[in-house]
């Protein structure tokens, strides 16, 4: 059975396969956000730590003024362990997403939109953060614990029938 079967709710067995993929949600979420957290944090602790030492020049290269090194470090410091915690998801993600839009368009795409190894990293975390930005946490994260159902959209709330 090829995969799109699957998916389709109306085939035999779809229905079980999709009920579990949704249980998978929290775990999938949690995942997400920890593998995006690590990945920001590894990259911003060493600007917070080294900021001085040739990122202020790499910076100003790029066209971008030398103290926004601070903003990055700390937004990817910090906005990493609240993605791994779970924490003020939404807009740490959000925040992040521009980030590393800014990056793509200043930083790694020089070469031309065509060029899509020079920036297929960013733009992969760009994509994950504005995900992570519009579903939220998720049920195995703080805000769940802290606001439980209240930081979701409506549109994203199931309808009660």
């Amino acid at each position: 059975m090829h995969a799109h079967h699957l998916l389709n709710p109306h085939l035999p067995g779809a229905e079980v396969c999709l009920k579990f993929l949704n249980s998978l949600q929290p775990l999938g979420l949690l995942l997400l956000r920890a593998a995006l957290g690590v990945i920001f944090f590894t990259h911003g602790f060493p600007k917070l730590t080294h900021a001085g030492s040739g990122m202020q020049a790499m910076f100003v290269q790029h066209g971008l003024p030398a103290q926004l090194v601070y903003v990055a470090a700390v937004l990817e410091t910090f906005g990493g362990l609240l993605l791994v915690l779970g924490l003020f998801v939404r807009g740490a993600a959000l925040l992040l997403a521009i980030e590393m839009f800014v990056a793509i368009v200043k930083v790694h795409s020089v070469h031309g939109i065509m060029a899509v190894h020079e920036y297929e990293f960013p733009l992969a975390l760009c994509a994950a953060s504005l995900a992570l930005a519009t579903v939220g946490a998720g049920a195995a994260s703080v805000d769940h614990l802290l606001f439980g159902d209240a930081h979701r959209s409506r549109a994203a709330k199931p309808s009660k029938k």
